[in-house]
């Protein structure tokens, strides 16, 4: 018995002697340099894009044009608004001058159609709520009480 106490008390000693640490240790990257590097060339954006739309059921009626060319955007769009006249925006923008635009509105010559007003107005039905129904209890065998 001796010699088993004496083999787990050295036991606990060897383990007791490694040193755990208390928290984890974190040690930063080493610094690495790509072998190649890609270099792309910039060539300066350009680019033209257009749409409309004409959908006379609708009235969905638009356009817009725009082009770009280095860093000179120059565009233009056309719309019609709910009161019948055409917006036009010409519009410009670069690094120099920022964005700027140019709004004109046109007649279409054509006459907006107003909704007919309500002839007579009717008030809502006031609400009435009843006292609410009493209900009997059931009435059960006597055999299904607890």
């Amino acid at each position: 018995m001796f010699a088993l106490l004496s083999l787990f008390i050295l036991g606990v000693g060897a383990v007791a002697a490694i040193e755990l640490p208390l928290s984890p240790i974190y040690h930063s990257p080493g610094l690495v340099k790509p072998l190649l590097k890609a270099v792309e060339v910039e060539a300066p954006a350009h680019y033209d894009f257009a749409y409309s739309v004409h959908d006379e059921h609708t009235g969905d009626i638009k356009s817009q044009t725009e082009s770009r060319k280095g860093d000179q955007v120059q565009g233009q769009y056309t719309l019609i608004d709910a009161d019948g006249y055409l917006r036009t925006v010409d519009y410009t923008s670069d690094a120099h001058n920022g964005f700027n635009a140019v709004v004109r509105r046109d007649p279409l010559g054509h006459k907006v159609l107003k909704a007919a007003p309500i002839a007579k107005v009717l008030s809502p039905l006031p609400l009435a709520y009843g006292a609410p129904k009493l209900l009997a209890a059931p009435k059960l065998p006597l055999g299904l009480y607890h």
